[in-house]
């Protein structure tokens, strides 16, 4: 038998199951990650948190897809993670180092800083990242940003009138983004920012926290928004700070539900 505790939390909708690995180990293949995620059949889950030892920051997080994989940066489960350890914290990820603090009832995250050159994407071959020259139906021109991981965002009149549910898919899978995508559609109205997010091997989400930030960061560099900016997800809003030069900073709420205890041999 393999039991141990976990905590569920949120960070607007985008919910995670946290596991605290530091002092016992858990082995996590992907098959069980997958079936831990699964709504039906395991706990439930956007996201899967193994938080592990680290040598280079108070401690290490790896990020589970709901289908197994591993992404490399997670926005809204970091501020979950410093929520639920109250405390400030570095954390390693396999997007880069990030940090965060506690801000009131909110927590703040320094993302790191964002990338642009399409090999940093990574894009399939050489092109202008800031506009690049592709389309899928209405959805045309998307800057591409890395935030830890890549991100394709696209600026329309009505964000809410995109058919994300099915071009998200078609996007993400799409030769031209070798590791896949995020696909973020978004309007801007008066400094503030409405966004849609297709979460690469996830679907819809509620809230993205890179996403969030990719996006903001695109409106700043183009001039389309001023730091910092509000963007509004259907899960609830986050503040992003960006200038050239230095990292993104994101702060929002992280909720915390409820915890648990389970087998994890009883996930495969």
């Amino acid at each position: 038998m393999a039991i141990g505790e976990f905590h569920k939390m949120h960070g607007l909708g985008n919910d995670f199951v946290i596991i605290d690995a530091r002092a016992q180990p858990v082995d996590m293949p992907e098959a069980r990650a997958r079936h831990i995620a699964d709504r039906k059949f395991g706990i439930g889950c956007d996201q899967l948190i193994l938080l592990l030892p680290s040598v280079v920051a108070d401690l290490a997080m790896r990020i589970f897809n709901p289908d197994g994989g591993e992404v490399e940066a997670c926005g809204n489960a970091s501020r979950c993670v410093i929520a639920l350890l109250k405390q400030d914290l570095l954390i390693e990820t396999k997007g880069g180092i990030i940090s965060g603090q506690l801000a009131g009832s909110d927590v703040s995250v320094s993302m790191g800083q964002p990338k642009f050159g399409w090999q940093d994407i990574p894009l399939g071959f050489a092109m202008d990242s800031n506009s690049m020259p592709v389309s899928w139906e209405e959805l045309e021109n998307p800057m591409a940003v890395n935030m830890g991981n890549p991100h394709a965002v696209f600026f329309v009149p009505h964000a809410d009138a995109v058919d994300l549910a099915r071009l998200g898919s078609i996007i993400e899978n799409d030769p031209v983004f070798p590791d896949r995508v995020n696909v973020n559609v978004a309007s801007i109205s008066e400094d503030e920012i409405r966004l849609h997010v297709w979460e690469r091997a996830a679907g819809l989400t509620g809230a993205c926290g890179t996403g969030a930030c990719a996006t903001a960061v695109a409106a700043i560099r183009q001039g389309k928004a001023k730091s910092p900016v509000t963007v509004h997800q259907s899960g609830g809003a986050l503040v992003i700070a960006w200038a050239p030069g230095q990292s993104v900073i994101m702060t929002g709420s992280a909720t915390y539900v409820f915890a648990g205890q389970a087998d994890w041999d009883d996930f495969g």
